[in-house]
């Protein structure tokens, strides 16, 4: 029986003014392994090839080829090869506005903003039309069937299994204190801070702070202070802005510091996203294995 062949890492981002503010992913990946990030957007993957395990709201799933496993915006997931050969998808980072505004007009009036239940989506004619779009959108070579064949992928998608985001039991007082201590961390994020000043910002010992700043956001305060240094150096990236300038002004303490947390979140380093960013047609293949996740 023939062995089935071992995926390499590598990743393109693009974008089309079909999805306008998406950014889009073609890649395939094998030694790379995700670390605990978020996105803004709906994640929106098709599993091409292979199969991916990935930990989101507490649980770990296993995404096998024909699959769909969703993520909601701002909701923290890994990522990692599930089989040998590792796995191969295509993403689209659906901004929260066009999904809205979409399940609006599905809809016929105004909708809650829509939520995906955790879990993998099994669902083999939904898999085909967001890959058959994705590969649309990917070759330009006919706008209007890319856009057709996009809009009823994503409307099959809200129709199929949009839900209301259930209500959650947690205590307001929390969130007001989770929500002090996020305003502290990201009021400048070049700026050093300790855990004793994010703990004072919300009336806490820094034991306390801590521990339910954790549990609130899935990521200790450090790590939620480097996601979100990594979600502001987007937007200079993708303007054009140097890598070196952007590092530091993102608060991180050097390049090289700056690239490797950015290459355990989107697999790639800074400049080669930039890269693709900026049209290049080039694959942005990742030349050694990204550091695993701690």
């Amino acid at each position: 029986m023939t062995a089935t062949p071992r995926f390499r890492d590598s990743a393109r981002y693009w974008r089309t003014p079909l999805l306008p503010g998406a950014d889009l992913l073609t890649a395939e990946y094998h030694d790379h392994e995700f670390a605990p990030h978020w996105h803004d957007a709906y994640t929106i993957p098709v599993i091409v090839a292979g199969a991916e395990c990935y930990r989101y709201r507490g649980e770990n799933h296993v995404a096998e080829a024909g699959s769909v496993p969703i993520i909601n915006p701002g909701e923290l997931h890994t990522g990692s090869r599930a089989v040998e050969a590792g796995w191969r998808y295509r993403v689209m980072y659906a901004p929260v506005e066009f999904l809205r505004a979409l399940a609006d007009e599905v809809a016929g009036k105004p909708q809650a903003l829509p939520w995906f239940a955790p879990g993998v989506i099994r669902d083999p004619d939904l898999a085909m039309r967001l890959a058959h779009a994705h590969r649309l959108l990917e070759a330009g070579n006919d706008a209007l069937a890319a856009e057709a064949a996009m809009l009823d992928a994503l409307s099959t998608l809200l129709v199929r299994y949009a839900q209301t985001r259930p209500a959650t039991a947690r205590v307001a007082t929390d969130d007001t204190r989770v929500a002090l201590m996020q305003e502290r961390l990201t009021g400048d994020l070049v700026e050093p801070v300790t855990l004793a000043e994010v703990a004072k910002a919300a009336g806490l010992s820094p034991f306390h702070a801590a521990r339910l700043f954790t549990q609130s956001t899935g990521l200790p305060p450090h790590a939620w202070r480097n996601q979100m240094r990594l979600q502001r150096a987007l937007a200079p990236l993708r303007a054009g802005v140097p890598v070196t300038d952007v590092a530091a002004a993102s608060g991180f303490t050097d390049q090289s510091h700056f690239t490797r947390h950015f290459r355990r979140m989107f697999g790639v380093p800074p400049g080669q996203w930039q890269g693709t960013q900026r049209g290049s047609s080039r694959d942005a293949a990742a030349p050694a294995p990204a550091p695993r996740a701690q």
